[in-house]
């Protein structure tokens, strides 16, 4: 033991020689590549940030196209809600849904177009038949939705013109315009009586128009030989189905046929088929 009671270290156990700092700091901090990797990737994503939040690549220009019965203005004032947002953040799925709520769109494609442009291409339901009312002529979609209108003496388009139509004297058929909706079973019934054929009924009609008004109801319309026939309405009354709706169409055809069975059409200028087992006509 050496001097003091501290022992001595043997002569066979050497000391091992302790690392330089340098050489212990350089195996802690990173290299010198690998802090440039970082402060480039730290550029760049404080770059990208500028660039989408900054004054560059903000909506300044907005298009629309397919429209034909919504007008520019209703689009127009969707997209302006957009203009001066940054181009990159923007959510086309909610711009498609806020544009799907017009009333003649079905669906809408949304595109950014850089480096500040939004533009818009709407795919706008088809017209399934024109609904005639004292004030307008109205455009229906197949869900019954009112998705356009034009005055009532305008010339149609050719598109329109080979659609059903419907002429409703009601007085509540006044306030229907676009957006507004006429009930489905009502759209259904008017296309069931467009489309029977007047050899069904006994009669030497070319086709049948028709009208729905207030008392009658609807009202099955012939212009050679000239007469109509009261039919009421369908699935208006509490519970009536479809299925029993057309049932009572199908007894009012029947009841309507037989009564030219037994006397001439051309004799014939009114026919009131409501109760079809108990039917009345007049001259």
């Amino acid at each position: 033991m050496s001097r003091g009671g501290r022992p001595r270290r043997g002569a066979g156990h050497a000391a091992r020689p302790r690392q330089p700092v340098r050489a212990r700091l350089a195996t802690r901090l990173p290299s010198r590549s690998r802090i440039g990797a970082v402060l480039l990737f730290a550029a760049l994503v404080a770059g990208l940030v500028t660039l989408v939040n900054g004054p560059w690549l903000r909506v300044a220009r907005t298009a629309h196209a397919g429209e034909r019965y919504t007008p520019p203005e209703q689009l127009q004032a969707v997209l302006a809600a957009y203009v001066g947002r940054p181009l990159l953040t923007l959510d086309s799925a909610e711009i498609a849904g806020r544009l799907a709520q017009l009333p003649a769109v079905a669906e809408a494609r949304v595109s950014a177009r850089l480096p500040d442009g939004l533009e818009v291409t709407v795919v706008e339901k088809r017209p399934a038949a024109t609904w005639f009312t004292p004030a307008a002529r109205l455009v229906l979609a197949s869900d019954g939705s009112i998705i356009g209108s034009l005055p009532r003496v305008a010339e149609l388009p050719r598109e329109l013109a080979r659609l059903p139509a419907i002429d409703d004297l009601r007085t509540a058929s006044r306030s229907l315009a676009v957006g507004a909706a006429v009930p489905l079973a009502e759209l259904r019934a008017a296309e069931r009586l467009l489309e029977l054929d007047p050899e069904l009924l006994g009669s030497r009609a070319d086709r049948f128009g028709v009208r729905v008004d207030d008392e009658y109801g609807f009202m099955l319309v012939a212009e050679r030989p000239g007469w109509e026939a009261a039919l009421g309405f369908y699935q208006a009354a509490p519970g009536e189905t479809e299925a029993e709706a057309m049932a009572r169409l199908d007894a009012q055809v029947a009841a309507v046929r037989t009564l030219f069975a037994e006397r001439p059409e051309r004799l014939v200028g009114w026919v009131d088929a409501r109760n079809p087992g108990k039917v009345y006509w007049a001259p």
